[in-house]
């Protein structure tokens, strides 16, 4: 599946689906980097792995994407790619890849992630959600 851009007056609105819950997080965090980034293809240089608690799906959504922001802030890591994601008992682990922001000429414009218009649905086969970024 994939995610769209969606037009919002002061931040960042973006819609994702996927069949599955995992597919959804992935999508929703490569719409977040594209933003990150400003569509720069970073190389796969740095891995780590990530544990990130949530007691609801939106939650867990948004300490996922905030984890990314945090790594970034943190430790000038900038994520690109992510592997072997699984969910479980509202329990995110994943691999992921990406490399020292500083090796790339770019200017992080994502302060937040927003609980704003955040819902999670599943629909028969499809899972979606929308994310508003504070930028």
């Amino acid at each position: 599946m994939s995610y769209k851009f969606i037009e919002h007056m002061a931040d960042v609105k973006f819609f994702a689906e996927a069949k599955t819950l995992e597919k959804l997080f992935e999508e929703c965090a490569m719409a977040m980097f594209k933003v990150m980034t400003e569509g720069t293809i970073l190389k796969n240089k740095i891995f780590k792995n990530i544990n990130v608690h949530g007691k609801t799906n939106e939650e867990l959504l948004y300490n996922f994407l905030e984890e990314f922001i945090f790594l970034l802030d943190s430790e000038n890591f900038m994520a690109n790619k992510i592997d072997n994601l699984k969910i479980n008992n509202n329990t995110i682990e994943a691999k992921i890849s990406g490399d020292y922001a500083n090796n790339y000429n770019f200017s992080n414009s994502v302060k937040a992630v927003t609980f704003n218009e955040m819902k999670i649905k599943h629909n028969k086969d499809v899972w979606n959600t929308t994310c508003i970024l504070d930028v």
